[in-house]
């Protein structure tokens, strides 16, 4: 670092700290479920996901907006005894990543993916996939953090994720 640090308040640049934030790179992950009397599963798109907060049990963590429409759709399922599915999307998931974030009827269309009987919905081509029950949730702000525990799990080693930094979607470089 060259010059001195510079440190701004978060509420007196409310853009600082978006920006700021926006400099810490992290994965992005689809929550999704079937939903019964659906047409097809419900989905949110997280870029706050987190692994390894918990061993025992097992445990992983995302945050979601209070304004959130999928996230009470997604929880139903999961209180009526369902399970979700989580997708850390691959580098190829660019434009999946966009369709199942969007506010269309059906995100899922031509995406490739696989329903549990459990109702925990993945999409294909991801590195790592985690079916999970809702732990617990409680309110951070103007956002709730939500634990997951995980039951069952799978990956593919050699994919290679997809990263939100910066306020855009990245990729690793080879390595």
């Amino acid at each position: 670092m060259t010059g001195p640090l510079t440190l701004t308040a978060p509420d007196a640049d409310p853009t600082a700290l978006r920006t700021t934030f926006a400099l810490f790179p992290s994965g992005v992950a689809a929550i999704s479920a079937r939903l019964p009397g659906e047409p097809g599963p419900a989905v949110l798109v997280a870029s706050s996901f987190q692994v390894g907060i918990s061993l025992d049990p097992p445990l992983v963590l995302f945050a979601v907006q209070h304004t959130s429409t999928s996230w009470p759709k997604l929880r139903a399922a999961a209180e009526a005894g369902g399970r979700l599915g989580v997708s850390v999307l691959g580098e190829a998931h660019d434009l999946t990543a966009r369709q199942l974030a969007s506010r269309a009827a059906d995100r899922f269309a031509g995406v490739e993916s696989t329903t549990t009987g459990s109702g925990a919905t993945f999409v294909h081509g991801a590195p790592v996939w985690l079916e999970c029950s809702v732990h617990s949730q409680f309110p951070a702000g103007d956002h709730d953090v939500v634990l997951l525990q995980v039951h069952a799990l799978g990956g593919a080693p050699d994919t290679e994720p997809l990263v939100w930094h910066s306020s855009g979607f990245r990729t690793l470089s080879p390595r």
